[in-house]
C-alpha cells in the first residue's frame, strides 16, 4: 500500500520525538557518562525540581533489573516498525500489526502513570527528556485511539486522497473464483 507521506508523518512524529529523547539519554548519560544538556535548573516550580541526573540515577529507573531508558528506546523502535507494517504491509500483515500496534501503545500508556508518580510524588524531581517521552507516549496513544474509534480504520487515514472511499483489494475474490473489480 502506498501511504500518503503527510498522513504517515502524523503517525510517526511522536515515535521519532520519543526515540530521539530516549536515545539522547541512553547515549549521553549511560554510554558517555555525561550530564544531559539543559537538564539541571536551580529553581523549583511548586516544589518540583528539574534534574535529570537525580531521576536517571534513582533506583526507580529500572524494573526487575531492566533499565527503563533501554526499554524506552526499544518501545519507540517497535512502535515505528509496527507503524510501517500497518502502512505498507499486506492486508494480512496489516490486520495483525494494527491489533499489535494498539496493544503495544496501550502498554506504553499503562507505564506512564507509574513513571510520573515516581517523578512528581516520590522524587519530586523531573527529567525533561523523560517528560518528553511521557508526552510522546500519551499523544501517540491518543492518535491511534482516534483512528480506531473515530475513523474506524487507519488505512482510510493513510490512503492517498484519491483512493479514499474505494474498497481495498485483498485478492479474496481471485482466490474464490469471483471476479475482482478493477479500480476506477
Amino acid at each position: 500500500m502506498k501511504a500518503n507521506p503527510l498522513k504517515l508523518l502524523i503517525l510517526v512524529v511522536m515515535s521519532i520525538v520519543g526515540l530521539t529523547s530516549s536515545s539522547i539519554v541512553l547515549y549521553l548519560y549511560y554510554i558517555l557518562k555525561e550530564g544531559l544538556p539543559a537538564c539541571t535548573l536551580p529553581q523549583t516550580f511548586l516544589g518540583i525540581r528539574i534534574n535529570c541526573n537525580d531521576v536517571l540515577g534513582s533506583p526507580y529507573n529500572s524494573i526487575y533489573g531492566f533499565n527503563l531508558d533501554v526499554l524506552a528506546v526499544s518501545y519507540f523502535i517497535v512502535n515505528l516498525a509496527l507503524i510501517f507494517m500497518v502502512a505498507f504491509g499486506s492486508d494480512r500483515l496489516y490486520d495483525r500489526a494494527f491489533k499489535v500496534l494498539f496493544a503495544w501503545r496501550f502498554v506504553g500508556l499503562a507505564i506512564v502513570p507509574y513513571l510520573m508518580t515516581v517523578e512528581f510524588v516520590i522524587l519530586r524531581t523531573i527529567c525533561i527528556y523523560c517528560t518528553i517521552m511521557h508526552f510522546s507516549i500519551l499523544i501517540d496513544f491518543g492518535i491511534i485511539t482516534y483512528f480506531i474509534f473515530y475513523k474506524k480504520n487507519i488505512r482510510t487515514f493513510l490512503a492517498p486522497s484519491s483512493t479514499v472511499g474505494r474498497p481495498m483489494s485483498d485478492d479474496l475474490g481471485a482466490r474464490s473464483g469471483q471476479e475482482v473489480p478493477a479500480p476506477r
